[in-house]
C-alpha cells in the first residue's frame, strides 16, 4: 500500500506565497516523474507542474516564472513553491507520481494524493 500525503495549502492574499508538500509512503522500490495538479469548480483537472527523478522540470504556461516545483529522493517528497499566487490560482491541488512497489514482477501503480485546497483572494 503506498500513500501519498498532501500539506501546506490555504488561505492567501492575491500576491502572496505558499509552499506545498506531497510524501510518499508505504511499499515503494523507486519513484518516476513526480506531478502537481490542480482542479478549479466547474474545470477539469490540469498539470501544474512535473519533476523527473534526474530533477528535470516542466512548468505550465501560467505558472512559470512563479511556482518552482522541487524533489526530495531521500524523504520521497515533492514540493511546489508557489509565489506571486493570482485568484486564478485558487483550485484544489493533488500530487501523482508512478510508484514502483515490486521488481519481481515489476508493478507499478499510478498513485494520487488527497488534494489540498488553495485558496487566494483578491
Amino acid at each position: 500500500q503506498v500513500q501519498l500525503s498532501e500539506s501546506g495549502g490555504g488561505l492567501v492574499q492575491d500576491g502572496g506565497s505558499l509552499r506545498l508538500s506531497c510524501a510518499a509512503s508505504g511499499r515503494i522500490v523507486s519513484i518516476g516523474t513526480m506531478s502537481w495538479y490542480r482542479q478549479a469548480p466547474g474545470k477539469q483537472r490540469e498539470l501544474v507542474a512535473s519533476i523527473t527523478d534526474a530533477g528535470s522540470t516542466n512548468y505550465a504556461d501560467s505558472v512559470k516564472g512563479r511556482f518552482t516545483i522541487s524533489r526530495d529522493n531521500a524523504k520521497n517528497t515533492v514540493y511546489l513553491q508557489m509565489d506571486s499566487l493570482k485568484p486564478e490560482d485558487t483550485a484544489v491541488y493533488y500530487c501523482n507520481a508512478p510508484v514502483v512497489v515490486t521488481t519481481l514482477p515489476r508493478l507499478t501503480k499510478d498513485c494520487w494524493g488527497q488534494g489540498t485546497q488553495v485558496t487566494v483572494s483578491s
